[in-house]
């Protein structure tokens, strides 16, 4: 709306602070009480109103996630970066921004269980108990397409049949829980069933094998209308069609506790390329995919942004400066690409795993099931620069958050020696250390050169501290 009738304005770029991939229709709108002001980051919009005033945060400012495929009237263009929104005849929109604008929560969590309530309030809001158990998996399994051949029969009978006849099969679960894996209160649907998938097909990954199929099975409160598992759902075909995957069954249940999602998931390799943990021989090199710690500094970011939020309830945050991180704990991506590194300069691991736990917690689990013991270089670790930025804002030491961070779901592995020269100065992929003869020591040495015992201070399940 503008400033001569409005309060507010709606715009962000889904390539801003959250969303990067070109196919999603999630958007972040930032509402702004007092002065219209558009935040779209595009060289027209910049020439055009270069002389406007900026908006300042000392403006109550509101941060909601919406689907802006729901509103035809929105001009999305996926083709640019820089998404282009039409002003013009969004008065749907603006009725149900106005419903969530003068929704002034007094906790953040009360704002989350609000959000999921009013997001689609003024979209005719479905409640699940109108289409049952059978109606509703129907419906959001309805667009998911078969593309596998060992996909013999997917959903719609007692059990999905798979014909796998070559090679071998690996198959993995996890376990998502709201309030101990996820937070409603940032992280949005979408985004939450996209992770809920590539937790599993990291571990695929991590066994040198390709994901085939997925299970999933979700356990929901009441307070989500139809519409908040649609979104859900979204993300979970989202990762399907990205990483060439079939969702071929699951379960639906009530939940008395708000969200649990369950995941399996399938993939095949052949037999003498499958990696175990149990391979890393003394003297094979610790090699790494990708950059650590930004996970970590993404929940840290969303987990002060949520206390300050308590605080001040019109205080929003602007996360731009976060964005790697945010996106790293939000919406992570599995190694896929690695895999297919690997088979093209002709590797296969002695020993694999994937890093949801945290480096350090990873590096004694292949020690252990290999029987060794292994050496890290602190000054090798890898950081992206606004991870490093974010750990001195936050006076956390680099390596504890490197070591220690876990959810950046990158590929931990031990290379012989002789496939030095085939990875050597990949930007993918950095050796960290080497593995020794001593079983289950491992030390780590630092810039100064001295040797320190590395510990486990990765995430734990059952820690005593969170019995309350």
């Amino acid at each position: 709306k503008g400033n001569s009738s409005g309060n507010y304005t709606v715009i962000k770029s889904k390539t801003g602070e959250f969303y990067s991939d070109e196919s999603s229709d999630l958007v972040q709108l930032i509402l702004y009480n007092g002065n219209y002001y558009d935040e779209i980051q595009s060289a027209n919009y910049q020439k055009r109103t270069k002389n406007r005033p900026q908006v300042k945060s000392t403006f109550e400012r509101y941060v909601i996630n919406i689907d802006v495929s729901k509103f035809n009237d929105i001009d999305f263009d996926k083709k640019n970066t820089n998404t282009r929104y039409n002003m013009l005849g969004v008065a749907e929109l603006n009725t149900t921004i106005d419903s969530l604008y003068k929704t002034k929560s007094k906790t953040i969590d009360e704002f989350s269980k609000n959000m999921t309530a009013q997001m689609f309030e003024n979209k005719n809001t479905t409640p699940l108990s109108e289409l049952g158990e059978f109606g509703l998996i129907d419906h959001l399994t309805k667009t998911f397409p078969l593309i596998h051949p060992s996909t013999h029969k997917g959903i719609g009978d007692d059990a999905a049949v798979m014909n796998f006849t070559e090679g071998q099969t690996v198959v993995t679960t996890d376990l998502m829980i709201e309030g101990i894996h996820f937070d409603l209160s940032y992280v949005p649907l979408k985004h939450l069933g996209y992770k809920s998938v590539m937790v599993n097909l990291s571990d695929v990954y991590a066994m040198n094998a390709h994901p085939t199929q997925i299970m999933v099975s979700i356990a929901v409160s009441n307070r989500f209308p139809l519409e908040a598992l649609e979104e859900l759902y979204a993300g979970i075909e989202l990762a399907c069609k990205n990483y060439k995957v079939d969702l071929v069954g699951g379960d639906t249940s009530s939940s008395t506790t708000g969200l649990i999602i369950s995941v399996t998931a399938m993939g095949q390799a052949q037999k003498e390329k499958i990696t175990y943990r149990s391979g890393a021989k003394p003297n094979d090199l610790l090699v790494l995919s990708g950059d650590l710690g930004g996970a970590y500094m993404g929940l840290q970011v969303l987990e002060r942004e949520k206390e300050v939020f308590k605080v001040n309830p019109n205080n929003q945050p602007d996360l731009a400066l976060y964005s790697y991180c945010v996106e790293r704990q939000l919406k992570p991506e599995a190694r896929k690409d690695i895999i297919e590194l690997l088979e093209e300069v002709d590797i296969v691991p002695n020993a694999m795993i994937d890093i949801s736990d945290g480096l350090s917690s990873e590096i004694f689990h292949l020690c252990k099931g290999s029987g060794v013991g292994c050496a890290v270089y602190e000054e090798k670790l890898p950081a992206d620069p606004q991870t490093s930025g974010t750990t001195e804002e936050f006076k956390i030491n680099s390596s504890t958050a490197l070591l220690n961070g876990g959810e950046d779901y990158e590929l931990l592995m031990a290379i012989k020696t002789e496939d030095y020269e085939k990875i050597k100065g990949h930007p993918l992929l950095t050796p960290i250390g080497h593995f020794t003869d001593q079983k289950e020591v491992c030390n780590m040495i630092t810039g100064l050169g001295q040797s320190i015992p590395l510990e486990a201070q990765g995430w734990k399940n059952f820690n005593k501290d969170e019995s309350a």
